[in-house]
């Protein structure tokens, strides 16, 4: 099952540590040469961004930021997992590493699913 990771944290972005990002890396480079991991990325502030809207029929582009944004997408990661349960558990290795390099931090992964093959 192919299944993508939406990481989220309230407030204005926070940048990660150093011993943070250098946690995730290793943890990327061993997924990704296990074959699990196919794609991941940190994403830009919200000021870079727009939203393209349809609100009443009618369509709109609004750039960031974005005042009514309570949680900002920082990453995102897709891997190619066995099931839930062990999506659930690469998730929970994941924030535990937040846990453990960026004592404060406050956010959430968000595990979907792709539909279809």
């Amino acid at each position: 099952m192919r299944f993508m990771y939406l990481v989220s944290h309230p407030g204005p972005s926070a940048q990660p540590t150093p011993e943070l990002l250098e946690a995730m890396h290793k943890l990327a480079d061993r997924e990704i040469k296990a074959g699990r991991m196919l794609d991941n990325g940190g994403l830009m502030p919200v000021a870079m961004g727009a939203q393209v809207r349809i609100v009443d029929g009618k369509l709109s582009v609004i750039d960031g930021p974005f005042v009514e944004a309570k949680e900002v997408i920082g990453g995102y990661a897709v891997f190619e997992l066995r099931d839930k349960e062990e999506a659930v558990a690469m998730a929970r290795e994941f924030m535990q590493l937040h846990l453990d390099f960026m004592p404060g931090w406050e956010g959430t992964c968000e595990l979907r699913a792709f539909a279809g093959p």
